[in-house]
């Protein structure tokens, strides 16, 4: 009987613990976010969201939030501040978009949801995220944007595997958007990224992939223990003498070779 009750008192205590855990990080959360509202309204960046300028509060609110998921980052590579790129990175969790925008001044081109999504929709939209729609015309239309945006010095990063999965290896990419670079006369910037528990293996909270709801895989995340996301950048990719099926089949490759390579230098 005592030992049942100890037991008893010893799970309710892990409870408690767990409750407060979340509470203290979903505060952080909305903390954040707070202050990311301050930043849109005091800057008027809702007025102007695709200012290249943006950029820098981009990057300070995912470093935020990173903060708040107890996501290290880590950038293997030089990032050139000053030179124009389209960038590509392998998709693997939300999560990318925190990390990827922690390490770089970028736009994201995003999928449609997340604009309706609420609170988040209304900040991505006014740091200036390209949404598009799947499977609909949208696609040509983001193509020139970007394009245009390119040539305006302004840097853009997708995701052309187009979903995420679990981060073991590259899916086969979908290449129209590189049309953009090529018509810009930009070259093409790969990111490779992947999440390291404590232990030097793939972490596998942090993916986000199957059928596992949003609000359910926030919570695990807010659940994990420290992961480091390590995010490898390779020399960029010249789009000079390319059509977009060279291109594609160029990226593919170095995206894949990319992240071996990354995983055989991080992973234990």
């Amino acid at each position: 009987m005592i030992n049942k009750i100890q037991n008893l008192l010893n799970a309710g205590q892990r409870k408690a613990t767990r409750i407060l855990h979340y509470g203290k990080k979903m505060s952080h959360g909305v903390t954040v976010i707070g202050e990311g509202f301050f930043v849109v309204y005091k800057n008027q960046l809702y007025k102007s969201p695709n200012t290249p300028e943006n950029t820098k509060y981009i990057q300070w609110f995912c470093r935020k939030m990173c903060d708040v998921f107890n996501v290290k980052v880590q950038v293997h590579g030089h990032i050139d501040r000053h030179a124009t790129a389209l960038w590509a990175s392998n998709h693997v969790s939300w999560l990318d978009i925190l990390v990827l925008g922690s390490s770089a001044r970028v736009f994201f081109l995003a999928k449609a949801e997340i604009e309706t999504w609420p609170i988040v929709g209304h900040l991505a939209k006014s740091a200036g995220t390209l949404f598009i729609k799947r499977g609909s015309g949208d696609a040509n239309k983001i193509r020139e944007q970007i394009s245009t945006f390119l040539k305006q010095d302004t840097p853009v990063l997708f995701f052309p595997e187009a979903t995420t999965s679990d981060g073991t290896k590259i899916q086969r990419i979908h290449g129209r958007i590189l049309g953009a670079a090529i018509a810009a006369q930009k070259p093409v910037q790969v990111a490779l990224i992947c999440y390291v528990n404590q232990d030097g293996k793939l972490d596998q909270v942090a993916p986000y992939y199957g059928n596992v709801t949003m609000a359910a895989h926030v919570q695990k995340v807010l659940d994990m223990p420290q992961v480091t996301a390590h995010v490898l950048l390779i020399p960029s990719i010249s789009v000079q003498d390319h059509d977009l099926e060279s291109l594609t089949a160029t990226v593919q490759t170095a995206m894949r070779d990319g992240l071996n390579r990354l995983h055989t230098q991080v992973l234990h």
